[in-house]
């Protein structure tokens, strides 16, 4: 059963931490120091929309690439054709988010099974990467954005303040908006998971066969989890490709969705939290490894991310939580062992 709001510390923990890094991160930070912590909310936003729709509702996609790309081709074709970019970061959620209702509703209402599931979701990915990847000619252009096929879009706009294109925000102000929305989008989460259609989600995930003869719509509610996941990885597709201001072909690749999946597992699956955790230490563990110049960079992160994954098979978050709450008992138990002399008292 999920905490309510008001009874959950950890929610309001993360809250604090989230609005004083957003305020005093750029006080104190370098300006590289800033453009890699962005770099981390970007990608922590991305890891929540999986981690919604998998620990959550239940529902695996290997596929969660093919959403966060065609987010940030939306956000960088309409943004080039219109010349400002608040409209196209609406479309960034909008459009993914209505892809992923009609794919789910195909999926989920013609009773495919998780296995089949993750392939097709898998497939989906493959097919956006092998597409966008045939578009270098000059023919394959929307309007005044070429999709420049394995080149990718560069010079894709910087957003700027909403009704103003030419009022273009700095790294620091676009740190701040970003952390504002992986701020907002932790909150939305966290209050569908508390509420009646979160609980349900979470029952259907527990028991699907239950939770159908209980009257619940199954296939209704899948539908409308895995189109919020998506719109949410297609957002951030697009924070991601007006922080590079580029987007390419890999944006769709099977290691972007790998990638998701591994936060997920690292961080915890069914928790919020622990995916972001996981994000920010896994990319400052390649950040490190990349200037060590020994061995394998990437053969090193998959031996730290096996690891993490074989020997926390609850993830960081539930391991650590598992952790201070047994310590804590430990700690009352001496306490109270110290104050009777050595001796439990009995109740009478």
């Amino acid at each position: 059963m999920e905490k309510t709001l008001a009874k959950d510390i950890g929610f309001y923990v993360m809250l604090c931490i989230g609005l004083a890094v957003m305020f005093v991160g750029p006080v104190v930070w370098d300006l590289f120091e800033i453009m890699q912590i962005t770099q981390y909310v970007v990608l922590s936003v991305y890891a929540l929309s999986l981690a919604y729709i998998w620990g959550f509702g239940g529902i695996l996609s290997f596929g969660q690439a093919a959403f966060f790309g065609l987010g940030a081709y939306t956000f960088a074709v309409a943004s080039i054709n219109m010349g400002e970019t608040t409209l196209p970061f609406a479309l960034s959620f909008i459009l993914p988010a209505a892809f992923g209702a009609a794919l789910g509703y195909f999926m989920f209402y013609g009773r495919l099974s998780d296995v089949y599931l993750g392939v097709v979701t898998m497939v989906v990915t493959l097919i956006f990467w092998k597409l966008i990847n045939h578009t270098a000619g000059p023919e394959y252009s929307i309007g005044d954005a070429r999709l420049g096929g394995y080149n990718g879009i560069p010079s894709i706009p910087v957003l700027n303040l909403p009704g103003d294109p030419a009022a273009w925000l700095d790294p620091a102000q676009m740190f701040q908006v970003f952390m504002g929305i992986l701020i907002v989008v932790y909150v939305f989460l966290r209050v569908i998971i508390a509420s009646d259609f979160g609980r349900i989600s979470v029952g259907i995930r527990e028991n699907e066969t239950r939770s159908s003869l209980l009257g619940y719509d199954v296939r209704r509610h899948k539908v409308i989890v895995f189109a919020i996941g998506s719109g949410i990885a297609g957002m951030a597709g697009a924070m991601w490709a007006t922080y590079q201001t580029f987007i390419a072909p890999n944006a769709f690749s099977l290691e972007m969705s790998a990638k998701a999946l591994v936060w997920v597992m690292a961080g915890g699956v069914g928790t919020l939290a622990g995916p972001i955790l996981a994000v920010i230490l896994l990319q400052w563990l390649s950040l490190k490894l990349g200037t060590l110049h020994i061995l394998n960079n990437y053969a090193i992160l998959g031996a730290i991310m096996m690891g993490l994954v074989l020997l926390l098979p609850k993830g960081l978050l539930p391991t650590i939580k598992a952790l201070t709450l047994r310590l804590w008992f430990l700690g009352q138990s001496r306490m109270t062992s110290d104050a009777t002399g050595g001796k439990v008292p009995s109740d009478v």
